[in-house]
């Protein structure tokens, strides 16, 4: 239920290569919402957030990217010192690790959006929600 569904694009490491994925996605009509990169000499990894998983996936391979869907969780963070380094030691505590992070781009009010990739889905979004913090559906991400 607070599952989000994020893309991972590999590009090769090249000048031009983001724009071209990301202006096939801009062009199909879907929105992208969240984005970060990671790069390596010779490849790039781009996580996106869009606003229709499915659709972007299938687009993005049928121009022949590859591409992988994985779940992360977006949870509302206190946008103030150490509003996200609260959430951090809450799953430091119950033995969860953060393989990721990264901000979402839409304005949520007083609250940064925070994407996370977690060693434990399911036991972050019980943790959290036992300890208050709100997360995000899908439903509530392809809305904002």
């Amino acid at each position: 239920m607070y599952r989000v569904k994020q893309l991972s694009v590999f590009l090769e490491n090249r000048k031009g290569s983001l724009a071209a994925a990301t202006q096939l996605l801009g062009t199909s009509g879907l929105n992208l919402l969240a984005l970060s990169i990671a790069e390596t000499d010779n490849y790039g990894i781009a996580r996106l957030i869009v606003s229709d998983t499915e659709d972007g996936a299938a687009r993005l391979r049928a121009s022949g990217y590859t591409v992988r869907t994985t779940d992360v969780l977006v949870a509302c963070v206190p946008d103030r010192p150490n509003g996200l380094t609260e959430i951090l030691r809450i799953l430091e505590k119950e033995d969860i690790s953060v393989e990721y992070l990264y901000s979402f781009v839409r304005n949520s009010g007083f609250n940064a959006l925070i994407i996370f990739r977690v060693s434990d889905t399911e036991r972050a979004i019980e943790i959290l929600k036992t300890n208050g913090i709100e997360m995000l559906t899908q439903d509530k991400v392809d809305a904002l």
